[in-house]
């Protein structure tokens, strides 16, 4: 079984993916998207949405993570792909799914859905450009305002020569809106020889469960709740009775990968420890982004993390109005945080 964080736009930056994939149970990362017009980027935005091609392409984990872009011209993404491949990314991903409306304005992330064949002839031209040995994916969505080209899609996303295939239970117009429609993944799962991963509404191991029995999938994308519980993937590693006895169609692709599961369940389980996890964030992403976005990112987090723990419910209302990062930071250490508070100790 593969878990995959997922690549949730404005959220899994560099530093997120160093602290997620160190507390262990993720195999696969992805970037946050790297918008593709008309031009050929140069090495420094790469490495700026992908500071971990500086350690070959793998987080400080030992955690594979692909390059995210988003466009529609395919002879554009298949340049910008291969300068992403020369610099070390571990493989490629299309969005195919983004529901910003800004973004599909200008013909990106989840308009393509409406044609199948576009999506098609991006990702043949792709697999036909970079190198065979890079795996290239594909996020998508069940449609954009229904679900009716739904196996369209996902042939158009295997007959291009896809290495894999994420599906997010639902279509562009539903947004975030629960139900995710699992049912259909399953559909889709059924029509493709590739691997799909499931994503959609996996808060909890029994989520997991269900996505698993609902959708056929031996692999899944972990994202809003990964972001509200960061000992998920283990949990879910742990819960998996076929881990070390079975390989997935992932898995014969890109191995295992990253930090085991641990036996010891209570490792970042309390909110103790993850609130050590938070103040890390808050501390490096201050030193390496600065103030502005890091405000906002902290509160972020904040919020997804009260789904999980009360405590964090208390630390939103305490400090989502503060403007200043170091008032933030004052505010923790000298109302809740323990003595010490530890660095991610991100490269970037």
């Amino acid at each position: 079984m593969i878990l995959q964080l997922a690549p949730m736009e404005g959220v899994v930056d560099a530093l997120i993916r160093d602290i997620y994939t160190n507390i262990g149970g993720y195999n696969l990362c992805t970037t946050e998207f790297v918008r593709v017009t008309f031009q050929k980027l140069p090495a420094k935005v790469f490495y700026r949405y992908c500071p971990e091609l500086h350690i070959g392409g793998k987080t400080r984990a030992g955690v594979p993570v692909f390059v995210q872009l988003l466009g529609s011209d395919p002879v554009m993404l298949a340049e910008n792909a291969l300068v992403a491949v020369s610099l070390g990314a571990k493989g490629i991903d299309l969005n195919f799914g983004c529901p910003a409306k800004t973004v599909n304005k200008h013909d990106g992330g989840a308009s393509l859905l409406k044609e199948p064949s576009r999506i098609y002839a991006i990702v043949d031209h792709l697999r036909k450009q970079i190198p065979s040995e890079i795996p290239l994916s594909a996020k998508v969505r069940l449609g954009f305002e229904d679900k009716s080209k739904c196996l369209e899609i996902a042939a158009a996303v295997e007959q291009g020569g896809a290495s894999f295939l994420g599906v997010h239970a639902r279509t562009k117009l539903e947004a975030y809106k629960a139900p995710a429609h699992l049912e259909y993944i399953a559909m889709m799962r059924e029509s493709v020889d590739l691997p799909v991963l499931a994503n959609g509404d996996i808060w909890n191991v029994a989520d997991w469960q269900r996505c698993k029995q609902v959708s056929g999938c031996s692999d899944f994308l972990l994202g809003r709740g990964a972001f509200a519980f960061p000992q998920l993937a283990n949990e879910i590693h742990r819960k998996n009775q076929t881990y070390n006895k079975e390989l997935s169609k992932m898995e014969k692709i890109l191995g295992r990968n990253g930090k085991l599961p641990s036996d010891d369940s209570s490792s970042f389980h309390s909110w103790e420890d993850t609130y050590k996890l938070y103040l890390a964030f808050l501390k490096t992403s201050n030193e390496v982004y600065g103030a502005q976005y890091t405000n906002k990112r902290a509160k972020q987090w904040i919020k997804f993390l009260t789904k999980t723990y009360p405590e964090a419910g208390l630390c939103f209302e305490d400090t989502k109005r503060m403007k200043s990062v170091e008032e933030m930071f004052a505010f923790h250490i000298n109302k809740h945080a323990p003595a010490e508070v530890p660095l991610a100790g991100v490269y970037i």
